[in-house]
């Protein structure tokens, strides 16, 4: 599958300790088949706890998948708002669904503070931004809704919101807690530091057949080469649909543009990100470097042909929905990209065991805050493996009551 254009913003030379492609029958405890954000994030884990016996295998080179067509905000909010999710799942899951998020955000200081490597991480802000057309009654409700689940946050008013951000809309919602990373530095400096640890790395590898048994799971790579493992964990990411043959998630795809490097962000309060409530959705954040990257615009397609032949006119559209939030600062594009992207119903991951495949666990963190779940997904298999099972997998699980059908967008 053609994951995206082959743009980005994001650039690692630095090598991961790709071993090749698996020639030899090998056996493991724990075997990994996905080298993304997910992947990487998985083996961190298992390899800091006791289980070191990991092996990460990709059919592409190690993080050549849809990863690097990540813009990386790193948020709490899922893409349902918390009022609309009660009324999908009920209250108290939706409610845990977002403290969990928070949570995971501070994970994510606990993991880069440890890493030896630079990986463009800050903590942000973030501003939800009321679209053209949202009503400032909901995101009151929105901000109330969010308040009593113990999230901290500011309710902006149109008056408060022009004098901060000089921005002309009803109301937005200012939370304390989200970051930005660079994706790409992020998932090698985890897959490095795993390989520190005894982690084996094959990317070139494709796994086509999948033989469970009662203690453990033989895999087969398309050469013929046998890997046994105790556990298999797929972190697949949009391609997973492909080999379980279930419609749990829409595709589609979406568009992003990397700005030159800025010289000053006048009335961005602390650079935070901003997302905008409307449909296509916008969104925005700066980088390290000084640069702007802004996205969105998603159509319902995956055709990569159709979908790289309107990245001009997306990339059009977008500057200009920048330039409407933000008129004093120039934007003069860099680089324009598009990406696949993968949705649910519920607007929540899919994560945990599957019935068609004893032995394995799912980490697929579809969605907006895609990484965000990526942790609570690598947090939560860890644990399951570890025989610490966390009651709050089955908001996530294939087969929880408000299990998801094909996503309307």
């Amino acid at each position: 599958m053609n994951l995206r254009s082959e743009k980005s913003a994001w650039h690692d030379r630095t090598p991961v300790p790709d071993a090749g492609p698996l020639v030899r029958d090998a056996t493991c405890d724990v075997a990994i088949i996905g080298s993304g954000i997910s992947g990487a994030l998985m083996a961190d884990h298992l390899t800091a706890a006791d289980i070191h016996d990991v092996v990460v295998l990709d059919r592409r080179p190690i993080g050549a998948g849809s990863m690097a067509a990540s813009t990386a905000l790193l948020q709490y909010e899922i893409d349902m708002r918390l009022a609309d999710l009660r009324e999908r799942i009920g209250v108290g899951p939706a409610t845990r669904a977002y403290q969990l998020c928070v949570e995971a955000l501070s994970g994510f200081d606990q993991i880069v503070g440890g890493l030896r490597e630079n990986v463009d991480y800050r903590r942000r802000q973030s501003l939800y931004l009321a679209g053209p057309d949202a009503d400032f009654v909901d995101l009151d409700y929105e901000y109330r809704l969010r308040r009593a689940a113990g999230i901290e946050l500011e309710f902006l008013d149109r008056a408060t919101l022009q004098r901060r951000f000089g921005i002309a809309r009803e109301a937005a919602l200012l939370s304390r807690d989200a970051a930005e990373v660079d994706p790409v530095k992020f998932s090698h400096a985890l897959l490095r530091r795993a390989a520190d640890r005894g982690l084996r790395i094959h990317g070139g590898t494709t796994i086509n057949e999948y033989e469970p048994s009662a203690d453990g799971v033989t895999l087969w790579t398309d050469t013929g080469v046998r890997l046994r493992a105790g556990k298999v964990i797929f972190c697949t990411g949009y391609e997973t649909q492909e080999f379980l043959g279930e419609s749990f998630v829409t595709l589609s795809s979406t568009f992003a543009v990397a700005s030159e490097p800025v010289k000053a962000f006048p009335k961005w309060e602390n650079r935070c990100l901003v997302w905008e409530a409307a449909t296509p959705y916008f969104y925005c954040r700066t980088t390290t470097d000084n640069r702007i990257l802004i996205g969105g615009e998603d159509v319902a397609t995956t055709d990569p042909v159709r979908r790289d032949a309107l990245i001009p006119l997306k990339t059009k559209t977008l500057v200009a929905k920048f330039r409407e939030l933000f008129p004093q600062i120039p934007f003069r594009p860099a680089t324009s990209w598009a990406g696949t992207f993968a949705a649910t119903d519920d607007s929540l991951p899919l994560i945990g065991p599957h019935p068609r495949f004893p032995n394995g666990y799912f980490a697929l963190g579809y969605g907006g805050n895609g990484i965000t779940f990526a942790l609570i997904a690598a947090q939560f298999i860890r644990d399951e493996l570890l025989g610490r099972p966390n009651p709050d997998l089955k908001l996530f699980a294939f087969d929880r009551a408000h299990r998801p059908t094909a996503a309307r967008r």
